[in-house]
């Protein structure tokens, strides 16, 4: 017995290093597993997001045989494309370990919308109503990213079907593809909060509920709510269904495409006017506030710092271009106030409809609107542009490092919502602030090296880059962009993406570290 115990004395303390050795190499063999790129969990997770799409292209299915169009075939065709990719990718993709990394993350959202675009092109070219790839990938993306430019210059020979999804594209675009998928994903078993970081970068969303699927079903609620009210008002201002039901999808989503080629000056309607331009400035308001709202807590929306600069900047945007409207152009004070409203709406929430052109306004007036293209809306909302929590960030840092010259010693914090913001995220801020003017420089150069006008190409450019539609000159409000060089529109397309992905979430891809097995 006791040889028995010595033994054991010594045996046990081996057999214990020993499974402690095999637990220790199964978790580097598992950490590094998750250093790489899961293949095979963004095939499966894509394959799932191509039967979405499928599932849309049905909807417009149903559209086209309500209006007794035969375009619908065109939609079945796509839907059939998509359904067989779906599959091999979903086949490829079999037996993943459910498990979605950081890199994960950001390759699932930049290949989602990539192949959202390249797939929801399909009917435009597929039927010959857009009969160039470079064109109808070119319309796609601007849906998809809610840009809202257009190369099309007879919008209303379009099929109702072909219109519902220009439309529709901006509404499902409008939080984004992969938040709706946040919400669809756990059904079949997969749900990440990698996926929402990835493509809600930056200084974006509160979080107001401890699960990330739960409070994109909340989200998408709100998001549903504004539509259908914003649906709602449009019939009761004479509108028809089909109008209604495609303009209130781009308003909530801050799109601006419209069935027609005269966007929203075609009713000729005070009324439609007022509403669309309330619905654009409610929609580029955090969501999560309206969450709040629904919970009885209406302080955080009425306090807000964000909301009080955009709201602030919008109405003072608004008289200043009214009192020139009025003094230089002779217009009515009710009209100068409408028009300025619901262009410094359109452009401000980056929604990009249009009721006047702003082209034959004073020069001075284009500057104040190439402040609104640059600013956007608030964050956690479906605008884009800088986003105004970023301005105010970056202000309130500039009056503290005045401060700091005269009181080298003084702590000022800076604070927002009555919260300090950390030095990481000033650092964060002021980065991709820079950066944003980077990209916009870069691709002014790129554009008139291709051919384009100082004023054209960075009007181009600012509203590629912050989802606004409309540009300045020849691609202002009045004109469709399909004047733009092809190899120009390739790179529109581009600045939309990375707009859309707050620029970061596509530009990491770029990295060859990215790629690199840890």
């Amino acid at each position: 017995m006791e040889t028995d115990g010595g033994l054991l004395f010594f045996i046990k303390p081996i057999r214990n290093l020993y499974v402690m050795e095999n637990s220790i190499t199964d978790n580097i063999a598992e950490s590094r597993a998750n250093s790489f790129i899961n293949r095979k969990i963004i095939l499966r997770i894509l394959g799932i997001l191509l039967f979405i799409e499928a599932g849309m292209f049905m909807v417009c299915t149903g559209i086209s045989l309500w209006y007794r169009e035969a375009d619908y075939i065109y939609f079945v065709y796509a839907a059939l494309i998509n359904v067989a990719v779906g599959c091999v990718f979903s086949l490829l993709g079999r037996k993943a370990r459910n498990v979605v990394t950081r890199r994960d993350g950001y390759c699932i959202v930049a290949f989602t919308w990539l192949l959202f675009t390249a797939f929801g092109m399909l009917p435009f070219y597929i039927s010959g109503e857009i009969p160039s790839v470079t064109d109808a990938f070119f319309e796609t993306m601007s849906g998809l990213t809610t840009t809202g430019a257009t190369i099309l210059d007879n919008i209303e020979e379009l099929p109702h079907s072909m219109l519902f999804w220009r439309s529709f594209t901006q509404w499902v675009g409008g939080l984004g593809i992969v938040f709706f998928t946040i919400a669809v994903l756990p059904i079949f078993g997969v749900g990440n909060q990698v996926l929402f970081s990835a493509e809600a970068t930056g200084v974006t969303h509160d979080k107001i509920h401890p699960k990330i699927s739960v409070m994109a079903k909340w989200l998408w609620t709100v998001y549903l709510v504004l539509t259908l009210a914003s649906f709602v008002l449009l019939l009761l201002g004479g509108m028809d269904w089909f109008d209604a039901a495609c303009h209130a999808f781009t308003t909530a989503g801050t799109g601006g495409y419209s069935t027609k080629q005269a966007s929203i000056s075609y009713w000729n309607s005070p009324f439609i006017e007022y509403v669309i331009a309330v619905f654009m400035m409610l929609s580029s308001v955090n969501f999560s506030l309206y969450f709040m709202c629904l919970k009885g807590r209406y302080k955080p929306l009425i306090h807000d710092d964000e909301v009080k600069w955009f709201f602030t900047s919008v109405l003072v945007l608004t008289l200043l271009i009214s009192a020139s409207l009025v003094y230089y152009n002779g217009y009515g004070v009710e009209l100068a106030f409408r028009k300025a409203l619901f262009q410094v709406a359109a452009i401000h929430t980056s929604c990009g409809f249009a009721t006047d052109d702003y082209n034959v306004w004073p020069p001075f007036t284009w500057m104040l609107l190439v402040y609104a293209m640059l600013a956007g809306g608030c964050t956690g909302s479906t605008a884009g542009g800088i986003k105004n929590m970023r301005l105010v960030i970056v202000v309130r840092n500039i009056k503290n490092e005045f401060s700091r010259l005269m009181h080298p010693r003084a702590v000022l914090p800076v604070k927002v919502n009555r919260q300090t913001v950390s030095r990481s995220t000033i650092s964060t801020v002021t980065v991709f602030v820079l950066f944003y003017f980077i990209c916009v420089f870069v691709g002014w150069i790129v554009l008139m090296f291709l051919g384009l006008g100082l004023t054209e190409a960075f009007g181009v450019v600012v509203s590629s880059l912050g989802n606004i539609g409309p540009g300045l000159g020849a691609y202002g409000p009045a004109f469709s962009w399909n004047a733009l060089p092809d190899l120009a529109k390739w790179i529109a397309s581009f600045l939309m993406l990375i707009g859309r992905l707050e620029l970061f979430g596509i530009l990491l891809l770029f990295a060859p570290s990215f790629w690199k097995k840890r």
